[in-house]
């Protein structure tokens, strides 16, 4: 026999009586406590939960998961990517579902994946989660849109219903009413119409983006200039600027996010155009060092956390009450964050290829030094 308590003994496990007796309620608010259920006041919860952590008590998820019928975790599909945009959303997507009492387990994908989303969620109802979210997606099909079979909720975020299952329900980013917004700042400075630097169009995100620059381009009645397509690298962003810049008759961009807007600035400056009096740009995303380039970037912020736990909300209703009317979605909220690279247009004296010219007969390098910058591009 083992022995479980006493002299000689380890002390046994705090349990959950021990906890109901210490906090002095009932085991069955104990578990309404750690079940993450209403109609438990404040006060109680508190009383249960810092009795839980004086005690060390440890809730056993298996056991849990046998008397529910329920894991009490989340699956989320992501693309596998080190960008800024999908990998803050993830962090959001952590924090959201930690706080809702459920644990997170993360599948990513790769652009040219056999397997692609179907597989990756396959893979993670074979863990058993309660319920998944497929986070930004890109297209991977010709029709535009993959049905998924699964018999559990599943949250769409940042793609069209149309991306998902019966059981789905989907909440946006607010990709389309940032970019209106963006769109709309440089139109308000007084620009006749805005150029845009695009990423690339199987994202649903940049589709998103690209819709909201031309429905605020229509809504002012205001001329389309061609779309310029990039990868989402600074790079890419660097080819455009080049591009852009020998086109002559360009005072507004709006880069469809902070690198691409970043290489597009210093493409522009080495072409003898100066931001924001010559030309002014709008990025996407905020990243840290947009307010630390030459200039500090105007960008839109995007709001992670708020579409996170929005997302979240939405998910955790359709798994703990899947007989109930689907809960209305919340608009996250649109925030502009307003720096140097953008100003009214300024006239020019000067033509900007005369410009250009001068600054290349004075030795400046057309390109970026050696080694820094990307190479040449059609």
């Amino acid at each position: 026999m083992t022995r479980v308590g006493g002299q000689g003994g380890s002390p046994a496990a705090p349990r959950a009586v021990d906890v109901a007796r210490l906090a002095g309620v009932s085991q069955k608010t104990v578990s309404r406590v750690f079940n993450a259920e209403r109609y438990v006041s404040d006060d109680v919860r508190r009383r249960v939960l810092g009795a839980a952590e004086e005690l060390g008590y440890r809730m056993n998820s298996a056991a849990r998961a046998l008397a529910s019928g329920r894991t009490r975790s989340i699956g989320v599909v992501t693309l596998g990517t080190a960008l800024y945009g999908p990998a803050s959303l993830l962090i959001g997507i952590e924090r959201a579902a930690r706080d809702a009492g459920y644990a997170l387990r993360v599948v990513n994908t790769l652009e040219g994946d056999r397997g692609g989303v179907a597989g990756a969620v396959e893979s993670l109802l074979e863990q058993g989660v309660d319920g998944i979210v497929v986070s930004e997606p890109i297209d991977e099909s010709d029709e535009g849109s993959v049905s998924l079979s699964v018999d559990v909720p599943v949250l769409v975020l940042g793609a069209p219903a149309t991306f998902g299952g019966p059981r789905a329900v989907t909440a946006g980013v607010g990709a389309e009413s940032l970019a209106r917004a963006a769109t709309e700042h440089l139109l308000d400075l007084g620009h006749v119409t805005v150029h845009h630097l695009a990423g690339p169009q199987r994202w649903f995100a940049a589709r998103d983006r690209l819709g909201g620059w031309r429905a605020a381009l229509s809504a002012r009645g205001r001329l389309q200039p061609p779309v310029l397509e990039g990868d989402w690298s600074a790079a890419s962003g660097y080819a455009a600027g080049r591009e852009l810049a020998s086109a002559g008759d360009v005072t507004a961009v709006f880069a469809a996010n902070d690198d691409m807007a970043i290489g597009l600035i210093r493409a522009l400056t080495e072409a003898g155009l100066r931001v924001p009096d010559d030309v002014s740009v709008v990025g996407f995303d905020d990243i840290p060092v947009s307010a630390y380039v030459t200039p500090p970037l105007t960008t839109m912020r995007q709001p992670f956390d708020a579409v996170a736990h929005e997302g979240l909300r939405l998910l955790v209703q359709a798994i703990e009450k899947p007989d109930a009317e689907p809960a209305p979605a919340n608009d996250p909220p649109v925030e502009l964050v307003v720096r140097a690279s953008t100003a009214p247009p300024v006239a020019r004296t000067t033509p900007a290829r005369g410009r250009r010219s001068a600054s290349r007969s004075n030795g400046s390098a057309h390109a970026p030094p050696a080694g820094n910058g990307p190479p040449a591009t059609d």
